[in-house]
């Protein structure tokens, strides 16, 4: 079984103004193109090969499979968690609740998951996961890793590796990450719960 890149449930230019046309050409098009094809390259003729990306990211040493494959699966979970911008974008039901049981409110879920992307040093990515308790968290992982390595089940993740943001915003990561909020589709975040 290959890897394959996700199919993207919008148009290319359906996220903008908060991303463009152009940077989906290049994020998705692109980048993720190419950590598919080089997971795809470095897993085959392994124990590796035929297994789910969330397995390979689990389960493989550190080094090129681990960092293409951490990137497959972070970049597959954020170009799908995404939808046309709406105002005042907020989540409901069961991920708003548990927001408020773990943030207090989706204002500060909003500011200490915001702060946490703009102060990683460097490349990465933010993450709301969900602990093995059902309880939310927000961690930051560098470069390609990925909650699942220490147990968490990512639901949403932000690249803020500069690729994601910078030729619509060149080097602005905190007013990238203010916009972000407007296209992230809470149904789909709510649809990762467990």
């Amino acid at each position: 079984m290959n890897i394959n890149m996700p199919k993207l449930p919008y148009a290319e230019n359906a996220l903008e103004p908060v991303i463009s046309r152009q940077t989906i050409n290049f994020h998705y098009g692109k980048h993720l193109q190419n950590y598919v094809n080089t997971t795809n390259s470095l897993v085959e003729g392994t124990p590796l090969e035929g297994k789910s990306i969330e397995e390979i990211v689990k389960s493989a040493p550190e080094g090129s499979v681990y960092n293409n494959a951490g990137q497959t699966l972070n970049h597959n979970l954020y170009f799908l968690q995404f939808m046309s911008p709406v105002d005042n974008n907020a989540p409901k039901g069961k991920i708003a609740e548990a927001i408020n049981a773990a943030f207090g409110s989706f204002e500060e879920f909003k500011k200490q998951f915001s702060q946490a992307a703009a102060t990683l040093f460097g490349s990465g990515w933010a993450w709301l996961s969900q602990d093995n308790d059902g309880k939310l968290v927000i961690t930051r992982e560098a470069n390609g890793g990925n909650p699942l390595r220490s147990g968490l089940n990512p639901l949403m993740g932000i690249d803020v590796w500069e690729h994601a943001y910078y030729l619509d915003f060149q080097n602005r990561r905190v007013d990238h990450l203010a916009e972000i909020w407007s296209i992230i589709n809470w149904e789909v975040v709510e649809g990762r719960m467990k």
